[in-house]
């Protein structure tokens, strides 16, 4: 973990050093249609730093078939470099560079050996890079890359998106996304199949070093529209449409029966999904803002759900601001989820895993945001903004999360 904070912290200094140097730009104008366009090349205009602290804890691990401690713990720092340019014909280009580093430690994981002898700690790497073009008439195209790298996952992505501005001041978004995903086939101590390749002991108990791994698919297409109805008010729809195929249940996920053996999670090798989701924002005063949110979800596993949410930023000066919000959330149970020991053999798809049970969650908290014109402290950092939430679930999960993300802007 200390290597992980150190690499951060060097990378950062570097970056912030290079930043703060001055750079000599070659620029040129043109005339052309009656406009006029300044070239200038690609060139980093912004660095943008997020670091959070995650804690969890619960009695419903689904590692342990429904019971059991769901403490977990995760430490993520990030940063993006943001690239800008433009051309004589006016159009503008943006290039961003990320890299993400995140270490979690699950309590649960210790049980995928049947003697609690496995390891509970793992780190998370995903790098991701996107490029974007915005002409004339504020059309926007952009295309994305991500991976992300784990011990028992690996994940490949790629998008693309179109934005459109209307006429009457509406902005039209499509949007589509593929990610490739390996899943490690990591089975309980006492479930693993006589043919299979067995972990390295260091992970999860057993003997070998090589594991076999599953295929999984997503694919997601993106449809919205946000309109400015007026000085005061502004709304959006967005429709997501998402099929997954492949290996969708996990492994050393356990199932009890009825009887008290146990077997792997086993769930269906497809599912759609339906979210549609609505925003509106109301400018109270010059100094509030109402923020709301309304999604409706539904999916072929049995799950509908509902979500709603409100935030309230408050303006305590031009340059200080302070954010309220709260979000409640509703689901059904899935139709292939049922607590431990209440499965029958008989099922054909069964889990324990109480993220598909049914259960009411409460997200409540605040967020501070400062971005004076002296910079945050007289320093480089031109905006800071520090957020705080609480979780709550009617199935006993409750978790903290607080982030801090850092702005350094030319």
């Amino acid at each position: 973990m200390k290597k992980i904070c150190l690499t951060v912290i060097g990378l950062y200094i570097l970056l912030l050093n290079a930043y703060s140097q001055n750079q000599k730009d070659s620029l040129k104008l043109s005339v052309k249609d009656s406009a006029v366009y300044i070239s200038k090349p690609l060139q980093l205009e912004e660095i943008n730093l997020v670091s959070s602290y995650y804690n969890q804890n619960g009695h419903h691990s689904a590692i342990t078939g429904g019971i059991g401690t769901e403490l977990v713990t995760d430490i993520s720092n990030g940063i993006d470099l943001n690239f800008k340019g433009a051309d004589e014909e006016g159009y503008k280009y943006g290039l961003t560079a990320g890299l993400g580093i995140d270490y979690h430690t699950a309590a649960s994981s210790a049980y995928v050996s049947k003697t609690g002898a496995s390891s509970t700690g793992g780190t998370r790497i995903y790098p991701s890079i996107s490029y974007s073009e915005e002409d004339k008439n504020g059309t926007v195209k952009e295309i994305g890359l991500y991976y992300s790298a784990e011990f028992n996952y690996h994940s490949f992505g790629i998008d693309g998106s179109y934005l459109k501005k209307l006429s009457n001041g509406g902005e039209l978004t499509t949007k589509f996304s593929t990610y490739f995903d390996k899943v490690k086939l990591i089975y309980p101590s006492e479930l693993r199949p006589q043919t299979a390749i067995v972990v390295s002991s260091a992970s999860s108990g057993g003997g070998g070093s090589s594991i076999p791994s599953s295929p999984r698919y997503t694919y997601t297409g993106t449809l919205s529209y946000a309109q400015t109805i007026n000085q005061k008010m502004q709304a959006s729809i967005t429709l997501d449409a998402v099929g997954q195929n492949g290996l969708l249940s996990l492994p050393f996920h356990r199932v009890y029966f009825t009887d008290g053996t146990d077997n792997v999670e086993t769930l269906p090798s497809f599912r759609f999904k339906l979210p549609v989701g609505l925003r509106f924002n109301f400018f109270v005063t010059d100094n509030v803002i109402l923020r709301t949110y309304y999604r409706f979800y539904t999916d072929t596993w049995g799950i509908t759900a509902h979500t709603a949410s409100l935030e309230i930023p408050v303006k305590i000066t031009p340059f200080l601001s302070v954010s309220p919000f709260y979000r409640y959330y509703i689901q059904t149970a899935s139709t292939y989820f049922a607590p431990y020991e209440v499965h029958s053999k008989q099922d054909s798809y069964y889990t324990s895993n109480y993220a598909y049970s049914a259960f009411n969650s409460s997200y409540f908290g605040a967020g501070i945001h400062s971005a004076p014109p002296g910079g945050v402290w007289k320093t480089a950092i031109t905006t800071m903004d520090i957020r705080y939430g609480h979780y709550t679930q009617t199935t006993g999960l409750n978790s903290n999360t607080i982030s801090v993300s850092l702005q350094f802007k030319q």
